[in-house]
């Protein structure tokens, strides 16, 4: 069978106070693009959908015509990420399961609940353990289903994890001529983060070892970190990363999808297939000069500034690089030496400001200069 595996959609990101709406509607109609040409007999969506768990009409509308666009395509998994509403994807499923649009929004006190299957149009039958997001706080609740000893339920997350799964997949994965997926929306030990994450999701304690997926599984679909890496396994582990960089720090993951062609008793191939990268997200760092000689192109920037800081500095920048959403002093410029001064008692607060200006790295006369025109002015 051929799956096609995609994740981290992030709809509805706003990128420092500049929508990206259309930019994101160009990225899922690539998709939706790759999707046609490849002919998937399945498409795995594998969590953040959305960027906020209350997202806008905007942001729904784009999201929920890609998904009927992609239905038309194929069959489609969908779980929630840690981005998502989980409860209102939930409440679609009485709409989407008639369509064959299989949503997981929690986890379920059901094991049942989270077993997809399928069989291709070729005959070949497939099963699939779809998890949504779980955090830690209700690891061991969703767990009290198992009912736990004392000693289990004060084990790691990766330990709750690893049961769950080993539970749902003692009653799943039962048929030696079926296809056996995972799709989860986790961090995976020794993962490389993309740099858009949200970091509070992808701490050490979230993190779970490959070892965790069920060992008859032919390929693990991940989603939650937004660069494509397939990771050490049983069988292929693999995150499919965003289809568009969600902020500066995913500025060099190029965006794609992947294509895993997987039989009962072969190891799973797997393929990256890029993307248009659209509008790119780009890093110029340089003096005021330097700046004005660069090529921004049609790019959002963000912005290093190697100037001391002064007074109309972000302007000036602003004004030369109208696409600049993020605009930073290079710290260098920053450092500064703190010579022997008298006490605070003896100087005076014009001496005192000028202390603070230098302090802060500021060489900005005409700052100075207002600060002791006003200061005369009060007192």
């Amino acid at each position: 069978m051929k799956i096609l595996h995609t994740s981290d959609w992030h709809v509805g990101k706003v990128l420092k106070g500049q929508p990206r709406a259309e930019e994101q509607l160009t990225a899922l109609a690539s998709v939706i693009e790759v999707a046609r040409g490849e002919r998937p007999d399945l498409i795995i969506v594998a969590g953040d959908l959305f960027d906020t768990a209350a997202p806008t009409p905007e942001a729904q509308k784009i999201v929920y015509r890609a998904l009927a666009a992609l239905r038309r395509l194929a069959e489609i998994v969908v779980i929630a990420g840690n981005h998502d509403n989980g409860p209102a994807l939930d409440a679609l499923r009485v709409f989407a399961e008639s369509e064959n649009l299989h949503l997981r929004g929690r986890v379920s006190d059901k094991p049942a609940d989270h077993l997809i299957t399928g069989v291709t149009p070729g005959g070949e039958p497939w099963r699939c353990i779809a998890l949504p997001f779980l955090s830690q706080r209700y690891a061991v609740r969703a767990l009290d289903m198992f009912e736990l000893t004392q000693a289990e339920a004060h084990s790691t997350y990766a330990d709750h994890l690893s049961r769950l799964l080993e539970a749902i997949a003692a009653e799943s994965f039962t048929d030696p001529s079926a296809v056996n997926l995972v799709t989860a929306h986790l961090t995976v030990v020794g993962a490389a983060m993309g740099g858009g994450e949200r970091e509070a999701h992808t701490i050490l304690g979230y993190a779970v070892p490959s070892t965790v997926f069920p060992p008859n599984t032919h390929y693990v679909a991940l989603g939650h970190l937004h660069r494509a890496q397939t990771l050490p396994g049983h069988c292929p582990v693999r995150y499919s990363g965003s289809p568009l960089p969600v902020d500066f720090g995913e500025e060099e993951n190029p965006p794609s999808v992947t294509i895993v062609e997987a039989t009962a008793d072969t190891t799973a191939l797997v393929r990256e297939v890029p993307l248009p990268s659209g509008r790119r997200l780009r890093t110029l760092r340089g003096t005021l000069e330097q700046l004005s000689e660069m090529d921004p192109g049609d790019d959002w920037l963000r912005v290093v500034v190697s100037e001391k800081p002064r007074a109309g500095l972000r302007e000036q920048v602003q004004e030369m690089l109208p696409r600049a959403l993020e605009i930073r002093i290079d710290p260098a410029m920053l450092e500064t030496k703190r010579p022997d001064r008298p006490a605070r008692a003896e100087r005076s607060p014009v001496a005192l400001f000028a202390d603070y200006l230098a302090d802060r790295g500021h060489d900005d006369p005409a700052t100075q200069k207002l600060f002791e025109e006003l200061y005369q002015e009060v007192s």
